[in-house]
């Protein structure tokens, strides 16, 4: 026999036609510069600039808590994401795990959810880059603005993977050049350098009613407000499979997330909340524009107009991003039509990304026509998703860890610190939040109809999950083969085979 090819770290032969394509058939062309990009500027999204006001509202300087533990969260169940997905990558990234660990229902409802969710947001995003495109040049209607930056951002993911990441890069490159810049000039301004400017030091933090003025509660609201302000963290780990080197850039976003929102969530934050107070009017409204007029930064509502558009340019680039992906997997495992696989010359999944925009197109008009009926159940309906997802991750690891450690110990490059009980304490702490939601008058209605539209594609799940078994049995039976080993069918156990499959 002769001698085998050599293969990357992820099985990929090199020198191989088919190295710069992925193990499910997608184009390699995401470069490790726009990995590192995507990371990093993943966790800032528009939420960040435009809905940070509400909860440092709720919260005042507490809010800093209410961040501190949503980003705790995040690390733990990236944490682990990262450990499944340097285990194994894959565009459907914890569907696909959900899939393998828990039963086929199981990465159905958290795949179809999640391409839901981000098919909402980009109609959200799409109507909040308008709104700024619109009072910049009045004479086009908000809702051409709309069309455009759905037209434009579908193009370059059409085209291939490569342009939505060189967007991607530059999208997320301001968003964090904006942020370091902002953290700097606020520290500066609160230690009262350079010489000659007064210092504000740290008594906006205590002052005005204390550290937590409307009491410890506050911090749970605070959380609500903020947690799904973190949705997209996990973006990376869809994206590292169509990247040369999957498994290293997956060990490297994981290990990075802790500073990335230590830096960008907890220092912004900071400074805002320490260079004014905590109830000003114009912080409630806008806290960063607050914070540069305070400065005297010359056009500073122009100025975070720019980068908040950014933010939401980025956000729709990478949420069609996901949408498509999600909606590419879905099909693979025969749970989305079979033409959602589809690539094109550019080595996209076109199918999966005009059934996504199509989706976001049809909410954009929603947000229009029927803005506090149709759009809004939209939004609330999908508004629990993350926790959902985050609840998914946890059961999955606990499965798939043991699973790994059997039959490929040697894929396990990144491990969860302290299983599994810091799983258990994670999936504690999400359910305390879910409860938490169901408890607060102002969480309790998205709590509700999301659980009710995840409920509904649960059964869906189920019933197909059912309906395949019952073929899968009955084909066994029409051809005298024996279709399991003692504990279920031939799919169940391809799908364990699947586990160590990368």
């Amino acid at each position: 026999m002769g001698a085998h090819p050599p293969t990357t770290t992820d099985g990929r032969t090199t020198g191989d036609p088919g190295a710069d394509r992925s193990p499910e058939g997608l184009q390699a062309g995401l470069k490790n510069r726009h990995l590192s990009m995507i990371a990093i500027g993943g966790v800032i999204g528009a939420g960040l600039f435009v809905g940070s006001g509400a909860g440092i509202a709720a919260a005042g300087p507490g809010i800093l808590l209410s961040y501190a533990l949503t980003g705790l969260l995040v690390v733990l169940v990236m944490r682990m994401l990262g450990e499944m997905a340097a285990a194994s990558p894959t565009s459907g990234s914890f569907s696909t795990y959900a899939d393998r660990a828990l039963g086929r229902w199981a990465g159905f409802t958290i795949g179809w959810l999640y391409w839901f969710f981000w098919s909402v947001v980009l109609a959200v995003e799409a109507t909040a880059a308008a709104a700024i495109l619109t009072n910049w040049v009045p004479a086009v209607p908000q809702w051409a603005w709309a069309l455009l930056v759905m037209i434009v951002l579908t193009g370059t993911n059409l085209i291939s993977v490569g342009s939505f990441g060189e967007f991607e890069f530059w999208f997320a490159g301001i968003k964090v050049a904006a942020i370091v810049i902002f953290i700097v000039a606020g520290a500066l301004a609160v230690f009262g350098l350079p010489p000659g400017d007064e210092a504000v030091g740290l008594s906006n933090l205590t002052g005005h009613g204390g550290f937590l003025p409307h009491g410890p509660g506050a911090i749970l609201s605070g959380m609500l407000l903020v947690v799904f302000s973190f949705m997209g963290s996990e973006i990376v780990t869809l994206a590292a499979s169509e990247s040369p080197n999957p498994v290293q850039a997956v060990r490297k976003a994981t290990n990075s997330v802790i500073w990335r929102i230590a830096i960008f969530y907890l220092g912004s934050i900071a400074v805002i909340v320490s260079l004014l107070p905590w109830d000003d009017k114009g912080v409630e409204k806008s806290p960063y524009v607050a914070v540069l007029q305070s400065l005297d930064i010359p056009y500073a509502g122009t100025v975070m107009d720019v980068v908040v558009l950014t933010a939401v340019l980025s956000c729709l680039n990478s949420g069609l991003y996901t949408a498509s992906r999600m909606a590419f997997s879905l099909g693979e495992r025969g749970d989305a039509p079979k033409s959602f696989t589809r690539v094109n010359k550019g080595g996209v999944p076109a199918v999966s990304i005009w059934a996504s925009v199509a989706f976001g197109f049809i909410a954009t008009i929603f947000s229009y026509t029927s803005k506090d009926t149709i759009f809004q159940f939209l939004l609330n309906s999908s508004g629990a998703v993350a926790l959902f997802v985050w609840l998914v991750i946890c059961f999955s690891q606990l499965r798939m860890r043991r699973t790994i450690e059997r039959d490929t110990p040697e894929r396990l490059t990144v491990r969860m610190w302290l299983y599994p009980y810091l799983t258990y304490a994670t999936i504690a702490l999400i359910l305390f939040v879910v409860g938490y939601m169901f408890y607060n008058p102002e969480g309790r209605q998205q709590m509700i109809m999301s659980v009710a539209v995840g409920a509904l594609v649960l059964v869906v799940g189920l019933v197909r999950d059912r309906v395949r078994r019952g073929r899968t049995t009955a084909a066994g039976e029409d051809t005298g083969t024996d279709t399991g080993t003692g504990t279920g069918t031939g799919v169940e156990d391809a799908r364990t085979d699947d586990l160590t499959r990368s």
